[in-house]
């Protein structure tokens, strides 16, 4: 205890010796806004030569941590921060949706009206640990989640909660969020150092893609080509690993029968119920070469295209879409009907997987059927070099490693036996090469 003016000051933090020699230092650092609980600022002196001295600097280094964090050069929220990076930053109208979604859900209810200066590392890795055991902040309280939030009869949908934790990939989204925004912060002075920097994100997610297999992709095709329009549309995208906004924007100005080359350089993307034409995911301009099968169907396609058309006495314009409802293809297919519709037609067949996978089959084919990772990156749209795609586009194939060990065996030194090889770990004694 302290003595001032005759009465004694309570002496801030604690510090205790341990068994071993060395001392704890711990300093109350108030009330954690994700778990409510309080916490501590923590330090370990290990024992030695003026560990107690060691111990009382320490700890007034603590304190002096954290009467900065409650003196900052701002009284702004992590809610204020955030309203005021959303006005600054450049994003792409569905990242900046996606974006807005992980703020409303996961950052403004948790650490929302926590001070700026406040927010340490400590507190966004207990964000990190509290969406990993639930994505719902549920806290243990239990209670049932209804299928509305209206008046209504319950069913099955009407259940008990069940915490399920929020994907590291997401999780990662909302680092990149207070990242990016806590980065704003120090560059307009509002605070000295930016906390994310000392907090742990969860690991990138190990890729592990799962393209339908040669049958399924067969059966999904068949299937397809039921409704010739639809079957088409399904196979462009195996053949050429376009993504499913590239398959939307494709126009038939974009295609060269002649030269057998398609060009993707638009997407259509789709935020709720509206529609915009944008750039390629990786703003890239690719040209694709197509195989004398693919230019066929796609020259039957035209064909059936343009006869629908003539039968309403309308023709199709150069900038028509390649994949349309309209009978004159002016208007675009929605790229969410292509995954509903999709998905739909796989769940007929009990093939479980989604259309992003023809993108993944398309990559794992050509890479099984030994094309270099360069081209295959360069059809993909990917840049450096192939790694990408190697990581997260190519699936293990069973017969490429088989041709492997072919390969390495055909190429291996020749050991010749006077009787059968003996079992691993006994001496060789037929070795020809004199050992």
């Amino acid at each position: 205890m302290a003595r001032t003016n005759g009465r004694q000051r309570r002496q801030r933090g604690n510090i205790e010796e341990l068994p071993s020699g060395g001392y704890r230092v711990r300093v109350y650092a108030g009330v954690d806004p994700v778990t409510k609980r309080p916490y501590y600022l923590r330090r370990t002196i290990a024992a030695g030569r003026d560990a107690a001295k060691r111990a009382e600097r320490e700890r007034t280094k603590l304190l002096a941590q954290l009467d900065e964090r409650r003196n900052p050069r701002t009284r702004a929220t992590v809610n204020q921060l955030l309203d005021r990076w959303l006005e600054m930053v450049e994003l792409e109208r569905t990242t900046r949706a996606g974006y807005v979604g992980k703020i409303e859900k996961h950052i403004r209810p948790t650490i929302g009206k926590v001070e700026v200066g406040k927010l340490d590392a400590e507190t966004i890795d207990s964000l990190y640990a509290q969406l990993r055991r639930c994505r719902e902040h549920c806290h243990g309280r239990k209670y049932t989640e209804h299928r509305t939030s209206g008046r209504h009869e319950c069913d099955e949908r009407c259940r008990p909660h069940s915490c399920t934790p929020l994907s590291a990939g997401s999780i990662r989204v909302v680092h990149s969020i207070l990242s990016g925004s806590l980065k704003r912060a120090v560059r307009w002075g509002w605070i000295s150092v930016n906390p994310v920097d000392q907090a742990e994100p969860p690991a990138v997610p190990k890729p592990d893609p799962h393209p339908p297999s040669a049958e399924e992709a067969a059966r999904v095709v068949n299937e397809a080509w039921k409704d010739p329009d639809w079957g088409v549309l399904v196979w462009l995208a195996m053949m050429t690993g376009a993504r499913r906004g590239e398959m939307s924007g494709l126009r038939w100005r974009d295609l060269d029968m002649p030269g057998a080359v398609v060009t993707l350089h638009r997407s259509i993307a789709q935020l709720g119920g509206q529609m915009y034409e944008k750039d390629t995911k990786t703003h890239q301009r690719r040209r694709l070469a197509l195989d004398s099968a693919t230019v066929e169907i796609l020259k039957a396609h035209r064909a059936r295209c343009e006869e629908r058309a003539a039968a309403l006495d309308l023709s199709i314009p150069a900038d028509a879409f390649v994949f349309s409802l309209s009978a004159d293809c002016s208007t675009q297919i929605r790229p969410d009907s292509v995954t509903q519709r999709y998905g739909r037609l796989t769940k007929r067949l009990g093939i479980e997987t989604h259309f992003h996978a023809l993108r993944h089959y398309s990559a794992t084919e050509l890479i099984a059927a030994g094309v270099d990772p360069r081209t295959v990156a360069g059809r993909l749209g990917h840049a450096g070099g192939g790694s990408t795609t190697l990581r997260f586009y190519s699936a293990w194939r069973d017969e490429s490693d088989q041709r492997a060990a072919e390969a390495l065996a055909a190429r291996a030194p020749r050991l010749t036996f006077e009787e059968s090889p003996p079992p691993t770990g006994l001496k060789n004694k037929a070795l020809r090469s004199g050992e």
